[in-house]
């Protein structure tokens, strides 16, 4: 073994709890016959990893590397081959240190290179919000998954490892760690059939999600423990003494518990107690032949009695995943049913290592992967690819990539094509999962021959067919019932294309008849309309005008641009007057000698800011003359401008830096899909982009499943503002986010 103490010292010291580790790392690498070269190549890893690392300290209190380490060694394990134990101890250092891909890539290879990107995230981009930027993290490791399987092992050692030392964080964070393993990680490691990883992920994000519960829960059992012991071994040595009588020898039957998460959440569905929870204990058979499966079945049911309707045959028709196994619950002693499960060794592996399985490292130096396997990563690469073309944002492409991990039902198409769609799919579902035109065009569904809702649950074993009518367009409410994220995706997605050309026709009817047609004409030809546009960052006239029908731009916002352009030629024979307002002005007015120091060459003047249109600084602004109150100053597309008197308008512009401890009230409408918890997830948004609320309320209530919600908030500046309506807009029930224009001057 190569030596990993770089300098000698004249007293002896004690082993790092780094080198403890990877000295057992090596060990275990010997012990499953790795090459020299290999294990060389390992230690060298390690010393740069370490080296890297230097100074970095874990919560607990250990030198960072650790973590490396003992993730590098559970993938030993594992059995997985040496490019991956090197990725792993690497999998942090593109991240954290000053490492570069080019020094990666020569020293250790392309394949580690590309392991490590792909667990890598996204930390030196910068992004809108951290939801964001998670978001894109999760869309980068599952393009990297759909191009190496290796990628998903490593991720899910990653996280297990964290999870198994969360200890030492802060509360919080625990909580969102443990969340966010409880939504992405282990229905990851559930679609890529690692069983083990799956069970302790939930398992321990149940420990810090709902501690009480889990704390309950685990007492109980223990209580209950030795009862079960006692019934699992009657039933064992029932189906041992009746397998044995058939011929069958060669079977392993062993008891087992359900996980606590699994267990919790039967709880909660069944609102039940753990003593009303009947089916907790699981047994388990394993035969060496796939026929055997069959006749163990058989044997089974004629000892105890089968429960009707529990029974499912995951051999004939295997899930998503690759999960084979017969499931059957019967009626044990004291009548409490026992759930059976039933498989074969090879099964039983595929259960528990699942795509792991295929990358152990043989002796030969080899790793092959299956064609099942294969088939997995094509699936997850065809999802990922649907969900970008379907999907506008990095959250939405994710909800629909994550589509694969849930719980599923399977049914048939009239061809007999068996589809796998997740648990509480409708025909709506069924119908996008074929073809986003299906979705489109769909009017009705026949489920076993009858006519059904399209928000009619399906069940496995259903047979599905669309009725569609080329006259149909999706329905916004459908969105209240559809399952899939996919289905959700492109439901929007035909929405906002659909609109667009309408509010495009729309918002060119509202500038002709303000301007007329001919008017509109003529500045469309001689390209002043354009040079409008562009002023106000949209690239071309068809942007404008589909901004404008949509209520994003304000009819006087273009009137007084033209205006403004107007008011500047004909200042420009006189001596121009400018106001250069300070933009920490959070007060309605200022003193004549506060305005001495803001305002340069107007000595003594007043101005307030307009109550009518709130501008803040960054908004486009104009100054109108008033015979008391001095200059007020107004935004550029205040409505109430319109009755202004030309030669009353000044030309004005803010002055200096924000004052960060100034802030503006400011109205937003939000047009938003009418669902339960709604108004929450977007103050949860305004929260977390630190900006205080001051009131909201839904202001309407539409006929087509969506309300208006109005909402008050104060912000700094116009960047402020945009970073909020971004946060607002990232919750997927937000179809837009409007700031109110302005108030109508009351004669």
């Amino acid at each position: 073994m190569v030596s990993v103490n770089q300098q000698p010292s004249s007293m002896p010291q004690p082993p790092l709890p780094e080198d403890l580790i990877f000295t057992e790392l090596m060990t275990l690498l010997q012990a499953q016959e790795r090459t020299a070269e290999q294990l060389q190549a390992v230690t060298e890893t390690y010393l740069y990893a370490r080296q890297k690392h230097e100074g970095q300290i874990r919560k607990n209190g250990e030198n960072y590397i650790t973590h490396p380490v003992a993730v590098a060694l559970m993938l030993a394990q594992m059995e997985m081959d040496t490019p991956t134990v090197q990725a792993a101890l690497l999998h942090d250092v593109l991240e954290d240190t000053d490492a570069k891909p080019e020094e990666i890539k020569a020293r250790f290879g392309s394949v580690v290179l590309k392991i490590v990107e792909g667990v890598t995230k996204l930390g030196k981009y910068k992004f809108s919000s951290t939801e964001e930027r998670q978001a894109e993290n999760f869309r980068k490791m599952f393009l990297a998954m759909a191009d190496d399987g290796r990628v998903i092992i490593l991720k899910l050692t990653d996280r297990l490892h964290n999870m198994r030392t969360l200890d030492f964080l802060k509360p919080e964070k625990q909580r969102r760690i443990a969340q966010e393993t409880l939504e992405i990680f282990a229905p990851l490691a559930n679609w890529a059939s690692m069983g083990n990883f799956r069970a302790e992920l939930e398992d321990l994000s149940l420990q810090y999600l709902y501690p009480e519960a889990y704390q309950q829960i685990r007492q109980e059992l223990e209580a209950t423990r030795q009862e079960r012991d006692q019934t699992m071994a009657m039933i064992k040595e029932k189906i041992q003494s009746q397998l044995a009588q058939m011929g069958i020898h060669t079977a392993k039957i062993y008891g087992r518990v359900k996980n606590y998460y699994s267990i919790f959440k039967k709880m909660q569905r069944q609102d039940k107690g753990l003593n009303d929870i009947y089916d907790i204990s699981a047994l388990r058979v394993i035969v060496p032949q796939e026929h055997e499966c069959y006749q163990v079945l058989g044997i089974i049911h004629n000892a105890f009695r089968p429960i009707p309707g529990r029974f499912k045959d995951y051999i004939a028709i295997p899930k998503n995943n690759d999960y084979r196994s017969l499931h059957t619950t019967m009626i044990g002693p004291a009548g409490r049913p026992v759930e059976v499960q039933i498989r074969t060794w090879d099964m039983h592996r595929q259960a528990e290592e699942g795509i792991a399985s295929h990358w152990k490292y043989k002796s030969s130096g080899s790793v092959s992967t299956s064609d099942r396997e294969a088939e997995l990563i094509t699936n997850l690469r065809k999802r990922i690819e649907a969900a970008r073309e379907s999907t506008d944002s990095a959250k939405d492409c994710v909800d629909s990539i994550t589509d694969l991990f849930t719980d599923e039902v399977y049914v048939l198409t009239p061809k007999g094509q068996v589809l796998d769609l997740p648990k509480g799919s409708t025909p709506v579902d069924f119908a996008y999962r074929i073809h986003t035109e299906v979705g489109h065009a769909c009017s009705g569904a026949l489920v076993n021959g009858k006519l059904v809702p399209l928000s009619y649950l399906l069940s496995t074993g259903d047979f599905v067919e669309i009725i569609t009518n080329k006259k149909s367009t999706p329905r916004l409410d459908w969105i209240n019932f559809v399952k899939t994220n996919q289905a959700k995706g492109r439901i929007r997605q035909w929405f906002k294309k659909n609109f667009r050309e309408a509010h495009e026709q729309q918002g060119r009817q509202l500038l002709e008849a303000e301007l007329t047609r001919a008017k509109v004409d003529e500045w469309v030809r001689n390209g002043r309309l354009l040079a409008v546009a562009q002023e106000l960052n949209y690239s071309n006239l068809e942007d404008m005008f589909m901004a404008l029908g949509y209520g994003e731009l304000t009819l006087s916002r273009i009137t007084n641009r033209l205006r403004r352009a107007e008011l500047l030629a004909d200042q420009s024979h006189r001596q121009e007057q400018r106001l250069k307002i300070p933009p920490a002005g959070a007060h309605a007015s200022h003193s004549a000698a506060k305005a001495e120091q803001s305002i340069e060459g107007l000595k003594g003047l007043l101005y307030s800011l307009a109550r009518c249109c709130t501008p803040v600084p960054g908004d486009p602004i104009v100054g109108v003359v008033t015979r008391s109150r001095g200059v007020m100053i107004h935004r550029e597309d205040c409505g109430n401008l319109v009755n202004a008197n030309p030669n009353r308008l000044m030309v004005v512009s803010w002055e200096g830096d924000v004052d960060m401890n100034s802030t503006h009230r400011v109205t937003l409408e939000l047009l938003v899909i009418d669902r339960m918890g709604v108004l929450k997830d977007v103050l949860t948004q305004i929260a977390d982009a630190r900006t205080n609320l001051s009131g909201a309320r839904v202001k309407q209530t539409n006929t087509d499943h969506t309300v208006v919600i109005e909402v008050v908030i104060d912000i700094r500046d116009l960047d402020h503002l945009e970073s909020v309506k971004r946060a607002i807009l990232s919750v997927s029930d937000v179809l837009s986010v409007k700031r109110q224009h302005y108030r109508p001057n009351r004669s």
